[in-house]
């Protein structure tokens, strides 16, 4: 809640955990799904399923095709192939031109820009949907949902009246009244600055969570979906490359283009005998993520991030390479080094660490965890 203090917030921020593959708990269900426009297919075959509670975000670049994806959901677009299941019943199958409209689909959605009427007030934008209900039901709907998202105090006031992130906890509200099987994120958090993008990330988890609804969400913004998804499905080309929780995803990366698109990736050339023989020097096999014996004698590429290398200043005879880029974070520099051997890594330091462009430097493999490889291009 926004009066409390930090440590009570952190509190009651659930630990993500992957939902549990069980049949009984899927809510949406996406079966062979693709979508073309004339020569251009924006979505090939995608199958997908999401269970009750959870919140899965769909990550990628744009034109990968997530928001496709979230428009056949809602029922804005129709599939050139596939079904689509909410809640056991189908509501899109391309077969048979089975298809529910929008507003026959049990589906909430907010917008980028929140689209809140602007001529209502906190409280009837809120009871917008609630047709089916009188007015006393509308009423205690109204206020538990304001309740759930701190804005009880806000009830008369009108949309320009609010602040970024109290309009976007209007649209949650709004989209939640009529207690939807499935709730859509379309880029929750992009119209918000940098500062209150974070905090109203840790907020919308913790008001999906406390209502208990089940989520997807639509971002191309990597940290964004590490940190409020249960699950994250990283699309490229209208496919999904990986799917699993956030750790899963972020340190075994199944394929070059997801390891790129999660963080900043270099590839330390190896190649495989009794160890690993580096621009770095030598490692243990067992540095690495999976079993490699099939690859003995041969090349492979191994992911290292920021955090896996330390560079440090040397003289040129002692030199692994120079440092030709440095990249200033605010608490960190990103140094990029490139190695006698071709490779070009990056090495994260403390900012009070500095190395000119030029300065050469012996790099150390700093990871305390297993590495992920790929056969060598």
């Amino acid at each position: 809640m926004a009066n409390q203090e930090p440590s009570q917030r952190i509190s009651e921020f659930e630990t993500i955990e992957t939902a549990v593959d069980d049949p009984e708990e899927t809510v949406l269900s996406i079966d062979g799904v693709s979508k073309d426009y004339g020569a251009e297919l924006a979505v090939e075959e995608l199958s997908l399923s999401v269970n009750d509670g959870e919140l899965l975000t769909l990550l990628g670049p744009s034109g990968c095709g997530k928001t496709t994806t979230l428009r056949m959901i809602a029922g804005l677009e129709a599939p050139s192939e596939g079904t689509i299941t909410i809640a056991g019943e189908t509501v899109t199958a391309a077969d048979d031109g089975a298809f529910r409209k929008p507003e026959e689909r049990d589906v909430g959605i907010v917008f980028q820009d929140y689209a809140l009427f602007p001529h209502l007030t906190v409280a009837e934008n809120i009871a917008f949907g609630l047709d089916e209900m009188d007015d006393v039901e509308t009423g205690e709907r109204v206020a538990e949902l304001l309740e759930l998202v701190d804005l009880e105090a806000h009830d008369e006031k009108m949309p320009s009246q609010l602040s970024g992130g109290q309009q976007q906890r209007v649209a949650l509200a709004r989209s939640l009244a009529p207690e939807p099987d499935v709730l859509l994120l379309d880029e929750p958090f992009s119209n918000l600055d940098v500062r209150l993008r974070v905090e109203m990330r840790e907020e919308v988890r913790r008001i999906l969570k406390r209502a208990g609804v089940t989520a997807i969400s639509v971002t191309h913004d990597q940290e964004e979906a590490l940190s409020i998804s249960d699950r994250v499905a990283i699309m490229n080309d209208g496919a999904i490359a990986q799917i699993g929780n956030p750790g899963e995803v972020f340190e075994n990366p199944e394929s070059r283009f997801v390891a790129s698109f999660l963080g900043q990736a270099s590839f330390l050339s190896a190649r495989v005998t009794d160890k690993l023989e580096t621009g770095l020097g030598p490692f243990p096999l067992e540095l690495l993520n999976g079993p490699i014996e099939a690859y003995d004698g041969a090349m492979i590429d191994v992911l290292v991030r920021p955090d896996d290398l330390q560079a440090m200043p040397t003289t040129e005879a002692k030199a692994d390479g120079y440092v030709v880029h440095r990249q200033y974070n605010g608490p960190s520099f990103i140094y990029r080094v490139e190695l006698h051997s071709g490779d070009v890594v990056h090495c994260m330091h403390n900012h009070v660490e500095t190395f000119e462009a030029g300065q050469p430097v012996e790099v150390d493999l700093a990871a305390d965890h297993e590495l992920a490889w790929y056969p060598a291009e």
